[in-house]
């Protein structure tokens, strides 16, 4: 378990997380615990997830809500699932639209920038 400072209205207080940070979360518990078909076509996945920003940022909040909500005994577990992991999981192993969409999930299988950001025009407020 690690500490870390809490910032916000509780100044001095620490929380105290199960998992060190996001890539002990996916490696300790969300990997070993999601066993599932990820065969490219129903379903699949990035061995190197890191590398995708979207999924970077989903994982993470998958973490943080993780550790925010197994302190709930009754309902913190069935929440995550419901409301935080099973819309996560559904985006990121979409297999036509997801993150990973142009991966495999073998090991080797990360394709390096498959996809461009989102087309952006600059917004001018006085226009």
């Amino acid at each position: 378990m690690s500490t870390i400072p809490q910032d916000g209205p509780e100044t001095g207080e620490e929380v105290e997380f199960y998992f060190a940070d996001v890539f002990a979360f996916v490696s300790e518990y969300l990997s070993p615990t999601i066993c599932r078909r990820v065969n490219g076509s129903s379903a699949t996945w990035c061995p190197r997830w890191w590398e995708h920003p979207e999924a970077g940022a989903r994982l993470s909040a998958l973490w943080l809500a993780w550790e925010h909500l197994r302190h709930d005994p009754a309902l913190g577990m069935s929440t995550w699932w419901l409301h935080h992991a099973d819309p996560h999981l559904r985006v990121l192993m979409d297999t036509d639209l997801g993150p990973f969409a142009a991966c495999s999930p073998k090991v080797g299988g990360h394709t390096a920038y498959p996809f461009d950001p989102l087309p952006l025009e600059t917004y001018d407020a006085h226009s």
